[in-house]
């Protein structure tokens, strides 16, 4: 259930809850197969995955950011989107409670979500502190995951930040052991690409819709100046990828976009195909957060 998001989410963030090929087989209970889920969104195991969460095509989740998942396939496309995007993941479970009924069990956890980026000198290192809750039912013997929502455990006016995390310069907006504060980005904006501008609507953290082929935009990591997220066209069946890097005051971000898919044809590489944009807020809104 978690992503990152974008993210992917900053992303957002999501938690991917299943068991690794060689746990399968000792699964006996609800916790069992929870904790082995957790390891396996850690190890990026989509397989593994794919087996143990129920493909109903009505089943929900809920991840930070406001963002929801509909059916398997919408979960797995983003899924993959930030396997690809991070290097690698560390998923220490704080507390975990299971409660079974019959066929039904539910849970509450605690987790921190680790994301690293890039290598050496260059690689980011971001921890989400999250909390989660939802529902697993046996179905012929094995449990399976069926609901679920996860949310920030703090406040998110900030997240702790316990390596340099560089912007798109290159250059570090935070250093070890600060804290990043997270801008307000609600209000109306205008974006300018090469070739068209278009009105966007976005609440505080960063979600809401804008005006180009019926678009949406859904925030995974807004930390300090560092904004990414993921943006979905239905009036053309397109979506893709978005980094951006916020000015000091909040009222403009300058970066770029990229498709993971458009139509039937999925899995773009992100950052491959896409271009630039200036987003410009065209509304007095709540000035960004500064580092501290």
């Amino acid at each position: 259930m978690k992503k990152m998001m974008s993210a992917a989410g900053y992303g957002l963030l999501v938690l991917l809850l299943l068991g690794t090929p060689g746990l399968a087989a000792e699964i006996t209970g609800p916790e069992e197969t929870l904790r082995a889920l957790v390891q396996a969104n850690a190890d990026k195991d989509v397989s593994t995955l794919a087996r143990y969460m129920a493909h109903d095509v009505d089943i929900v989740g809920y991840t930070i950011g406001g963002r929801k998942y509909v059916g398997w396939s919408q979960f797995e496309r983003e899924m993959l989107e930030e396997f690809r995007a991070v290097t690698r993941l560390e998923i220490p479970i704080i507390a975990l409670k299971v409660w079974t009924r019959g066929d039904v069990a539910w849970f509450a956890m605690e987790l921190n979500y680790i994301r690293y980026i890039g290598a050496g000198s260059e690689q980011r290192r971001m921890v989400l502190p999250l909390r989660e809750t939802g529902v697993l039912e046996r179905r012929h013997g094995e449990w399976l995951l069926t609901a679920w929502h996860e949310s920030f455990r703090a406040e998110v006016s900030s997240l702790a930040v316990s390596d340099p995390v560089p912007c798109a310069s290159g250059q570090p907006t935070v250093t070890a052991g600060s804290v990043v504060r997270i801008p307000n980005l609600s209000g109306e904006w205008e974006v300018q690409e090469e070739d068209k501008s278009y009105k966007a609507t976005l609440d505080r953290h960063g979600n809401g819709v804008y005006s180009w082929q019926s678009g949406r935009i859904v925030t995974a990591v807004i930390a300090g100046q560092k904004w990414q997220g993921t943006w979905h066209q239905s009036g053309n069946d397109r979506e893709g990828g978005f980094e951006l890097v916020l000015s000091e005051d909040g009222s403009q971000a300058r970066g770029v976009w990229w498709y993971t898919r458009v139509g039937k044809k999925n899995g773009i590489p992100p950052r491959e195909w896409g271009g630039s944009y200036v987003w410009k807020r065209t509304t007095v809104g709540p000035t960004s957060g500064s580092v501290r």
